[in-house]
């Protein structure tokens, strides 16, 4: 039986942390191997981590995280499975056919069949990539990044725009095709698990992106969202649950306490703040400064960045680097500047400081700025 976090407690009891890590964007762009075969080509992903891996750390430093070899990062495998192609784009990362858009009827008949997610769709290919990418880098873990994504995001992948009206047009049967897909979803996970030895329930903890959740409106979400994100985690652990949920609304964020999260993560979401999370749900949450937001900003606006976030209730400020417009040493520096301030905010309060505290270390623009005034650039003083 889950037990709910005691959100009276929670933030105050959740360590502020920071985090930097690079991405497969960043060791492409190092490596100069292009996206289109790094997706396709075993012999380029496998460039990309030995070269764009080295130059990565050499580039951003010993508190950058290097993530370790993996095969692509297809969050569509779940989807494959079911029959949906995959197109892989020059110069674009992979996009997934909406295999049942023509109807509702015709997903929850693909959703009935039984499945063996380890010879269907593009499962043998990346089983095999992940062959040639353990035998390129023995004694390292290599990651089987071909994955899967919460309920309602699947459900888009599987039926397009369509879905947005089913349950207005079809609500019985949208609750019939939710709970097959969440149940396929559980045995694609199965699957996964079975490949490394892991047992599907894992008794500490689950976590899962559903962005497209944010597209249904929140009168919507007690009979069409939680439901089935409670059916997820119940499949997947006894332990704590979290989520990435992208361009959540204010209004929506009360159902993150609703279904028990122990942690959030907003990702890039216009209508949020972190003044506005702390105020409409008590979960703890990160704050990330996005790699398209350091164009415009100085260091300075940086550490402001950092200072204002924690003194408004952000648990973890993080970013990652993200290709061509992160890997130079101007950006490098602005990371930097992050890091340092992530630093400083955890020595002073590990040492007894408060968040009111932390408050005064924002200059006058950058209270003028966040967050009134983001992700509007215009007070920015430097590119």
């Amino acid at each position: 039986m889950y037990k709910r976090p005691d959100y009276e407690t929670a933030r105050a009891k959740t360590t502020f942390s920071w985090h930097v890590g690079a991405t497969y964007l960043s060791y492409i762009e190092l490596a100069n191997v292009p996206i289109h075969e790094f997706f396709q080509d075993p012999n380029a992903c496998i460039e990309a981590y030995r070269t764009g891996r080295v130059r990565a750390k050499e580039l951003f430093g010993p508190d950058v995280s290097l993530p370790g070899p993996a095969t692509p990062p297809v969050s569509y495998g779940h989807p494959s499975g079911l029959g949906a192609k995959l197109y892989f784009p020059e110069g674009g990362e992979v996009a997934v056919e909406h295999l049942c858009a023509d109807s509702l009827d015709h997903g929850i008949e693909v959703l009935r069949r039984p499945v063996d997610f380890a010879t269907a769709g593009m499962a043998p290919f990346y089983l095999e990539f992940r062959e040639k990418l353990r035998a390129a880098f023995p004694g390292e873990a290599v990651g089987l990044s071909y994955g899967l994504e919460g309920p309602i995001t699947t459900a888009y992948e599987l039926r397009g725009d369509a879905f947005f009206l089913d349950p207005f047009d079809e609500p019985e049967k949208t609750k019939e095709f939710l709970r097959l897909l969440t149940a396929s979803i559980l045995d694609f996970h199965a699957f996964r698990c079975r490949l490394d030895g892991r047992e599907p329930l894992n008794p500490s903890s689950a976590g899962m992106c559903d962005d497209l959740s944010s597209m249904l409106p929140p009168r919507l979400w007690e009979e069409f969202v939680l439901p089935y994100w409670d059916q997820y985690y119940s499949g997947m652990t006894t332990g704590t649950r979290s989520a990435h949920v992208e361009n959540l609304k204010p209004d929506q964020l009360p159902f993150l306490e609703d279904i028990g999260l122990c942690f959030y993560d907003p990702s890039i979401s216009a209508d949020l703040d972190p003044k506005v999370i702390a105020a409409r749900c008590r979960v703890p949450f990160l704050w990330r400064l996005g790699s398209f937001h350091y164009r415009t900003m100085s260091c300075h606006d940086v550490r402001d960045f950092v200072f204002q976030a924690v003194a408004d209730g952000a648990s973890q400020v993080c970013t990652h680097f993200e290709g061509s417009c992160m890997c130079d040493a101007a950006t490098v520096a602005k990371v930097q500047a992050l890091i340092q301030a992530g630093k400083e905010v955890r020595a002073a309060l590990q040492n007894g400081g408060t968040r009111a505290e932390i408050a005064t270390w924002v200059s006058a623009e950058g209270r003028r700025r966040f967050w009134a005034l983001w992700p509007d650039q215009r007070l920015s003083r430097c590119a």
